[in-house]
Order: C-alpha cells, then sequence, then structure tokens
C-alpha cells in the first residue's frame, strides 16, 4: 500500500538519494561521535567565506527603508526593474555583449533558473547534451520538464571539452547543450577556441535538424578564476546562447537563493523566449527571486569575495595530495578537486579517507566513477588537519 505514496521516479530518486547529501549527513554523525575538530569535511560546496562589505551596506540601506510602503513587497515577475538593469550592466561586460535589461530575468538561483530554462524550451522526449562529470542535478532538472540527460564525457585527464564527441552525440531529439564553467566538479574553464568550435557545431546540427539547439552556460562560479586571464564568453560563440548565473558564491549568498537568466540579444525572437522565462519563472511556482536578495544586487552585483583565500586553500590541498603520490588536474576556477582515486574503486578510497575522518565525495554522483570530489571552501586548518589523513589512506590502498 505504502509504494503507491510516490511515483515511481520520485520514489526511485529518493531511495538512491544524493551522494553528497549522505556524505554531508555522514560527517555530522562524525562530529557528533569525535568533535567537529577532528572531522575533515570536503564533502559540500557551502562558500565559508564572508559577503563582501557591499553586501553589508546594501542590508543597511534594504534595512533603513523598510518602513515604506512596498519596500518588500511583489514585483514584475522578471524581477525588479533596476535588478534587471544592474544585472544586464554586469552580463553585457561579462559575455563581450551588449545585453539589455529586457533579455535579464531574475531567478530563485541558478537551479531556479535551470528549471524555468528547461520549462520554457524542453518538450517530453527532448535531449540535453552535457559533458560528463557534471552537477548531480542536472539530470533531475531536465527530468523536471519531460527532457533527458545525455552525458558526453570530456577528454581523460584534464576534463577539457571534446567537441567531436558531443557532436556526434547530437541528433534530431537534441534541444540544448548545457556547459558548466568554471566546472564543478572538475574546475576546469573551458577555452574560446573550445565554444568557438562548439557554437559551429550547433549552427550546423540546428540547420539539420531545422530546429533550434541551445547552447546554455551555467556560470556560478564565473569569479572563482584562478588564471589570471578572463572567463571566455559564451556570446560570441553561438547566436542562441544562455548564461545562467547567480551569487551563491561570488557574494557568498548561497542561502539568499538569487540568480539570472540571460539570453542572447542576438537570437530572433528573443522578446518571445524572454516571455516564456518570465512565464515559466510564475508558473513554476518561484513568482519571483527573494526582494532582499534582488535589492542587494544592484548595488553589490559587480562585487565579489577575496577570490586569494580559495587560491591559497587550492595550493595547499594540491600540496597535500602531491605529499601523497595522487596525480590530479589543478582546478583553474571553483573550489573542487576531482581526483583520480589510486585504486579502481573509488568507494574504496571514500572509504579509506572515511576511516581517517576525511569527508569526500565519489565521482559516480556526478557521471565520472573512478574520482572522488574534495570542495576546498573551507578552513585552512581542515586542509591542514587532513593532510596526513589522506597520505594515510593513499598509503592503506596501495599496499
Amino acid at each position: 500500500m505504502n509504494s503507491t505514496l510516490l511515483s515511481p521516479a520520485v520514489r526511485a530518486a529518493v531511495t538512491g538519494g544524493s551522494a553528497i547529501r549522505k556524505m554531508f549527513e555522514q560527517g555530522i554523525e562524525l562530529k557528533k561521535k569525535y568533535g567537529a575538530d577532528s572531522v575533515f569535511d570536503f564533502s559540500l560546496g557551502n562558500p565559508d567565506l564572508a559577503p563582501p562589505p557591499a553586501v553589508r551596506a546594501a542590508l543597511e540601506k534594504i534595512a533603513a527603508s523598510s518602513g515604506e510602503p512596498f519596500a518588500l513587497g511583489y514585483m514584475p515577475n522578471a524581477g525588479y526593474p533596476a535588478t534587471r538593469e544592474a544585472l544586464a550592466r554586469l552580463v553585457s561586460k561579462e559575455q563581450a555583449t551588449e545585453t539589455p535589461a529586457a533579455d535579464v530575468v531574475v531567478t530563485v538561483g541558478a537551479a531556479g533558473g535551470l528549471n524555468v530554462l528547461f520549462r520554457a524550451i524542453l518538450s517530453p522526449g527532448d535531449e540535453v547534451v552535457v559533458p560528463s562529470p557534471y552537477f548531480v542535478e542536472y539530470g533531475f532538472y531536465a527530468g523536471n520538464h519531460g527532457g533527458t540527460l545525455r552525458p558526453v564525457p570530456t577528454k581523460a585527464g584534464d576534463f577539457s571539452l571534446d567537441v567531436s564527441a558531443i557532436d556526434a552525440a547530437i541528433g534530431p531529439k537534441t534541444r540544448a547543450v548545457l556547459v558548466n564553467t568554471p566546472n564543478n566538479p572538475t574546475g576546469q574553464i573551458y577555452p574560446a577556441a573550445d565554444l568557438a568550435a562548439l557554437g559551429r557545431v550547433l549552427e550546423r546540427r540546428s540547420a539539420e535538424f531545422g530546429r533550434v539547439i541551445y547552447l546554455v552556460s551555467d556560470e556560478p562560479y564565473r569569479q572563482l578564476n584562478y588564471t589570471g586571464e578572463p572567463i571566455p564568453p559564451i556570446f560570441p560563440a553561438y547566436r542562441h546562447s544562455v548564461v545562467v548565473g547567480s551569487f551563491s558564491k561570488t557574494l557568498s549568498l548561497a542561502g539568499e537563493r538569487v540568480g539570472y537568466l540571460a539570453a542572447n540579444p542576438a537570437i530572433e525572437g528573443v522578446e518571445e523566449l524572454v516571455g516564456g522565462f518570465i512565464l515559466a519563472n510564475r508558473i513554476l511556482g518561484f513568482v519571483n527571486a527573494p526582494a532582499v536578495g534582488q535589492k542587494i544586487l544592484q548595488t553589490a552585483a559587480g562585487e565579489g569575495i577575496d577570490v586569494a583565500v580559495y587560491r591559497r586553500r587550492r595550493d595547499a590541498l594540491a600540496a597535500a595530495f602531491r605529499a601523497a603520490g595522487l596525480e590530479f588536474f589543478l582546478p583553474k576556477g571553483a573550489f573542487y578537486f576531482f581526483v583520480p582515486s589510486p585504486v579502481p574503486d573509488e568507494g574504496a578510497f571514500v572509504e579509506a579517507l572515511l576511516r581517517e575522518k576525511i569527508l569526500a565525495v565519489a565521482g559516480s554522483g556526478f557521471g565520472l566513477p573512478g574520482h572522488v570530489r574534495f570542495a576546498f571552501c573551507v578552513e585552512d586548518r581542515v586542509i591542514a588537519g587532513a593532510a596526513e589523513g589522506i597520505r594515510r589512506a593513499v598509503a592503506s590502498l596501495r599496499a
């Protein structure tokens, strides 16, 4: 009788669960048992830096005006006009393309933005091609709206785009190719040449199948860039492109849930596409991103946290991996390592780490077994405290 309480799809998802969340919850139990200082938790990408001063200044301004009528009331479904203007200025700079506020919609984080996008463009049976490894929730977001995720492996070693493999995976059901740069879980940043090559593939394939195939760039980690070079923009690479962003990482506002969708103004009929975003924002029940978050962005959208802190932590964790004899790709952005397991069974590596009270996430949850993800948005003491345990875990497996 209880089997009828949930749909089969949701029941299967609940049973499978999220590897990230499971490890996070296991960490809570370990911390209760051994004390927080004795557990080294690299499981969850939860930004731990304080928001920049501009956020506090914006909050003080919001608090001072909170007694005014409609101060935190309803706004247009696309977001406050002043917020859209601020985001349009930011997108225009980042995408090297003059983007009007009319082509920007404020969303409930990047997750809300992707669900709005997929609701607007997907029909049942459509496919979303994604390079793997990929963020674990993408499959659910596409499935929410009748779509299916079609993973395509990236190149071995550095997780760069395999444009030829993506080309081969595209078919008559393909509606979008979804890239995430800087990437979670690998930290790779896709170069302009690869994005341009992908754009040419999508132009040819769209013409072949007689339907628009969108290029979607999920960019919540855009500011977390350790290369010294600008993140390549997606708009110049392909006309039918959409950017999804959020401020969970760049402003440490993960709990405020505020992000955006920006459509390439070069899209023919872009007004219709954005109108679909606005409708989906409403009928999915998001209605609007939080008023406080939107008002913060009006003055703080171009600000950011101190990336040098994350760079220092990246380098410290890299040193710990080298000392343990691990080979790995050094992340160019975001705040994750995706480390090859020292033995074929990544689960054995995760368990060996757990015996050292170190929490990391198995790569199979990201669509690429044989790897383990470490999030380095943690205090320096966590990295320093885990170094010897990582070495022991690797040595135990190789013994």
